[in-house]
């Protein structure tokens, strides 16, 4: 963090010479070092403990702060995935942190994934809700409502309820809330499943999008020619 912070500044410093005024944030992008596999962490505790502490010190002078946070070292949408994706994004959130990159990534840069974006935008919306600011007044208090219903009665039927759960409560688009026997009767899907298929019905529903034939042809000559020079 000593190091990388000593870096950041003196980008900044360069950038200013440059141009004066020139808009600026504070990326802290640390990671730590698995020493068993060789890999980075990205979804370590260390991992959130880096969002935290480079947002503290890109806030202390005053910079929007950009970290690595919310990714994962799974290679697939699974446990492992959500568990490292909001336990490091949550505290970076809550932090106040501004931006949060390299969503869609699986296992530590090892490859790009559209089925962990899925997975990683449905955890950004439950993030969202969490750090949401909460209306508290008398109208959402209902002490009234609380009297009327009484101990025997029920909420559900209430218009106050039908008028704000929407708002009030967050609904998910991939996790599982049915019964189990709701869930074997859908299909048993896994987040795995689940992720892949919110995925083939949003690319099935992009709208179509021709680009210019000579544009089309330059882009694959450039990949072509791109592809013999790495391999």
């Amino acid at each position: 963090m000593v190091q990388q912070n000593a870096e950041i500044l003196a980008g900044i410093c360069i950038t200013q010479l440059i141009k004066e005024g020139m808009p600026i944030c504070y990326e802290g992008i640390c990671h730590a070092f698995d020493m068993k596999t060789m890999q980075i962490i990205f979804g370590g505790p260390e991992q959130a403990i880096f969002g935290i502490t480079m947002t503290q010190m890109g806030k202390y002078y005053g910079f929007p702060v950009y970290v690595n946070s919310g990714l994962t070292n799974a290679l697939i949408p699974d446990a492992q995935a959500g568990l490292e994706c909001v336990s490091t994004l949550l505290p970076s959130v809550i932090a106040g942190a501004d931006i949060f990159g390299h969503m869609g990534i699986a296992g530590a840069d090892q490859a790009a994934s559209l089925d962990m974006l899925i997975l990683q935008a449905e955890i950004i919306s439950f993030v969202e809700s969490i750090v949401r600011n909460v209306k508290i007044d008398m109208d959402s208090l209902t002490f009234d409502i609380i009297k009327n219903v009484g101990p025997k009665g029920t909420f559900i039927n209430q218009k106050h309820t039908r008028k704000h759960f929407k708002k009030e409560l967050w609904f998910p688009t991939l996790l599982n809330r049915d019964s189990h026997d709701n869930w074997i009767k859908k299909g048993k899907n896994s987040i795995l499943q689940e992720c892949r298929k919110k995925k083939e019905e949003i690319l099935k529903n992009l709208p179509k999008k021709s680009i210019d034939s000579n544009l089309e042809n330059e882009i694959n000559t450039f990949m072509k020619k791109a592809k013999k020079e790495l391999l």
